[in-house]
């Protein structure tokens, strides 16, 4: 192992080094232990009754029929619980909107397919789904609105009256009739970024049950312990103190388990209430209704150059769909509108981002959260305006970038990047595709008149990680135990694993003497949670100043043991000694011992005001059969820059995640609904999600940029791979169809569609493609599936 040299405190280092994710033997031997897992003794199981109707009011839930069957414990409906709404996410233009709050049992209306109107608790659970079957809801069926722009027609039905509109969230810039002057050419484009599915492998589930002295211990499958623990204990009129919130293992989140569902509120005020514990695990078609979903924005944008290719200006709106609430799609709104100039010089910007809500399950983060949208409508438009003035999509980039010497560089949206070499990664991503040889491959395919048409399509890309707080701290007791508390919540990304290199290389002890405490709120005093790419910048920061206060802590107690100056100590294997001196060495357990209060010990709320802005490219190489419209997605090459590097294979591991995520929605994925806002992918047979089969061995890269905003110079890594596949993919289908007079396809590039496209371009359609995918927000046609 490599040393740091030149200092007294010179330890061994495993930072950047591969070293083998703890995590992954309880996983891969089926020893891990989840939610659906859990049984305590007098468990009662709860099942949910819901919506089926998407809009109405509702007039009346009757449980009586529920209660008289075997077996059943309780049935309660709104009235029964009185529980408070969940308010909507805070937001920067104001606090919570009271008329927007979300029920945690539907009262008065249903807004979407898979609302929670009553729940049933009986002995098992196969008693608790017969009873639920028996409560009878009386519901007045009311107009829908599914689609985003025709919720904010004059005439759409209304969610919320008291609200007057279904527009409830607006940012528009200032009246500005120039930002497209001085423009040579000018591209539009309308594109739908379409709804999907989070699909974790684990559902949503909790286990509640009551301790003595009123509190409650809630295990639940979340990102955000403390999150949830405010909003449980909120609603309930409890202490957070009194609410303990744990998880198990917890089986992916990606975005959809960062915060408190209705359904965690009212399984803990069941279990409170009758003093039992209280189980629910959601089956996988209430998940595809219930859980928040992702994306769902339509995007319309100009873009305005010179013929050398520079950019003049952008005019852009979006109008996102938030779903039947407020509530947490707030934040992919928000991220979409920062991130909205993605990697290019843009001097001139007019902006306006809309939200609305619709008849629809809630929308929320997912991968991404409003970093791939944005960087799929900026991409899309660069390849446009690259086909409108005849160059290559890759010189049109590069004359726009932001270059290394003008960081930190301050957009027009209002935030500031910290640090980049955007053409160096694009670079490398073309050497490693071997990109002139593809165009000359493509352009012998074209003069053959091949009718398996390849496509190249290439995705240069920046997005926002690690804003905020994380706590973390270390202690080392009397017998040498090295524990490290981080108030991330791990569940799938490695914390374990690369925490403990964080703190190995201050202590100079292997990663094994490192135990981790996580997601546990009566094991850690505080903490934020695990999202938006944060926990290794954040927490690991908070841990590595942590490490460092107990190891200077340690050498003023040892310099005593010692008799030596602290200047002079230094870490050993095994504790410190005096330089040069290694035979005269206390252990960690014998400074520990001799430190006031018997152990060492220190803690940290590392906080990032701005947060830190990762970076990458990415080139997608399909193939067409134009005859049949089918893509088959034959490369994908990924070079990615998140700074400093703690763990290779960990970093490769979510860039495969995210890549596997951009490609489900570039080609499978996307939420349908019928014309009454019935669902019709509300199974794993009828939404398309991709499987391994469907992936190629992805091709990876990386460029090491470190960020001077926290000491580690560290970046986030999990939404990359998302960030840029997704519009790789579609600039690839589009550039493979381009001779076919195909000029934009909506997502996914489904053969189905692609066929049409091409057929409807063959018939002298020349904006096709344009419209092939446009109207993907408004009812499907059944056979336009996936």
């Amino acid at each position: 192992m490599p040393t740091r040299a030149g200092s007294p405190n010179a330890s061994v280092s495993v930072l950047g080094h591969r070293v083998e994710r703890r995590e992954d033997p309880p996983l891969v031997t089926g020893a891990a232990t989840f939610v659906a897992d859990l049984t305590v003794p007098g468990m009662l199981y709860a099942v949910f009754v819901r919506s089926s109707v998407a809009h109405g009011v509702l007039r009346g839930v009757d449980v009586s029929g529920a209660l008289d069957l075997p077996g059943v414990v309780a049935a309660f409906g709104a009235g029964d619980l009185e529980l408070p709404d969940i308010p909507e996410w805070p937001r920067p233009e104001g606090p919570p909107r009271p008329e927007l709050g979300r029920p945690c049992l539907a009262r008065d209306r249903v807004r979407f397919v898979g609302e929670a109107i009553a729940v049933v608790v009986a002995e098992s659970e196969a008693q608790a789904v017969d009873a639920a079957e028996q409560v009878v809801v009386d519901i007045d069926p009311l107009p829908v609105v599914i689609e985003a722009m025709a919720a904010l027609g004059d005439d759409a039905p209304v969610l919320f009256p008291d609200l007057g509109s279904n527009l409830v969230l607006e940012a528009s810039p200032p009246t500005d009739d120039h930002v497209l002057e001085g423009a040579d050419v000018v591209v539009r484009g309308r594109f739908v970024n379409q709804r999907v599915a989070a699909v974790p492998m684990e559902t949503n589930g909790i286990l509640v049950q009551p301790l003595p002295g009123g509190g409650i211990d809630c295990v639940v499958s979340c990102q955000a312990p403390f999150a949830v623990r405010a909003g449980i204990a909120r609603a309930l009129g409890k202490a957070e103190a009194d609410v303990r919130v744990r998880t198990a293992a917890v089986g992916g989140g990606f975005g959809a388990k960062g915060g408190v569902y209705p359904e965690h509120v009212v399984v803990a005020a069941v279990a409170d209430r009758l003093g039992r514990p209280v189980r629910h695990v959601e089956t996988r078609s209430e998940n595809l209704v219930a859980m928040s979903q992702g994306r769902g924005q339509i995007q319309e944008i100009a873009l305005g150059a010179r013929r050398d290719g520079t950019l003049v200006g952008i005019e852009a709106r979006t109008v996102t769909d938030v779903g039947a609430y407020t509530w947490r799609g707030t934040i992919p709104w928000r991220t979409s509108r920062l991130m909205a100039t993605g990697v290019y010089r843009v001097t001139r910007l007019a902006l306006t981002s809309l939200g609305v809500v619709t008849n629809t399950t809630p929308v929320g983060p997912y991968r991404g959260a409003g970093r791939p949208e944005a960087t799929a409508m900026l991409e899309r438009a660069m390849d446009m305006l690259a086909a409108e003035l005849g160059m290559d999509p890759v010189e049109v980039r590069r004359r726009n970038f932001v270059t290394p010497a003008e960081f930190p560089y301050a957009t027009q949206t209002g935030v500031v990047y910290d640090s980049g070499d955007y053409d160096r990664a694009l670079r490398i991503a073309l050497d490693t595709a071997g990109y002139d040889e593809l165009r000359a491959q493509q352009a012998a395919r074209r003069a053959a008149g091949d009718p398996r048409a390849l496509g190249i399509g290439i995705a240069t890309f920046v997005e926002i990680s690690g804003a905020g707080a994380e706590y973390g701290a270390v202690s080392i007791d009397a017998a040498g135990s090295i524990v490290v508390s981080t108030g991330s919540s791990p569940h799938g990304q490695g914390h374990e694993t690369t925490l403990s290199q964080v703190a190995a290389t201050v202590f100079g002890v292997e990663t094994t003497r490192i135990r981790i405490v996580h997601s546990d709120t009566a094991a850690i005093p505080r903490g934020t949670g695990t999202f938006g790419s944060r926990s290794g910048q954040l927490g690991g920061n908070a841990v590595e100043l942590s490490a460092r206060a107990v190891l200077e802590q340690a050498r003023e107690t040892a310099a005593d043991l010692l008799e030596a100056s602290a200047d002079d100590v230094v870490v050993v294997d095994g504790g410190l000694a005096v330089a040069g001196v290694p035979a005269k060495a206390v252990s960690w357990g014998e400074i520990a011992a001799a430190a006031p209060g018997g152990r060492l010990w220190a803690e940290e709320d590392f906080n990032q005001d701005e947060g830190t802005y990762p970076f990458g490219a990415h080139v997608a190489v399909v193939e067409v059969d134009t005859e049949t419209g089918r893509v088959v997605l034959q490369r994908l090459i990924a070079v990615d820059d998140c700074g400093t590097v703690i763990n290779p294979t960990i970093v490769e591991g979510q860039v495969h995640g995210g890549l596997a995520q951009g490609v489900a929605q570039a080609l499978f994925e996307e939420v349908r609904h019928d014309e009454w806002g019935n669902p019709s992918t509300a199974n794993l047979a009828d939404y398309g999600m991709p499987s391994a089969a469907e992936l190629p061995s992805f091709e990876l890269g990386e460029t090491v940029t470190p960020s001077p905003r926290n000491p580690l110079g560290m970046k986030g890594i999990g939404e990359s791979g998302s960030v840029g596949s997704t519009a790789a993919i579609q600039n690839a289908v589009v550039d493979a169809l381009a001779p076919l007079g195909v000029r934009h396809l909506d997502m996914p590039l489904t053969a189905e569609r692609v066929w049409r496209a091409i057929h409807a371009a063959a018939d002298g359609d020349a904006d096709a493609g344009a419209d092939a995918g446009a109207d993907a927000g408004r009812p499907a046609d059944p056979a336009d599936g996936s």
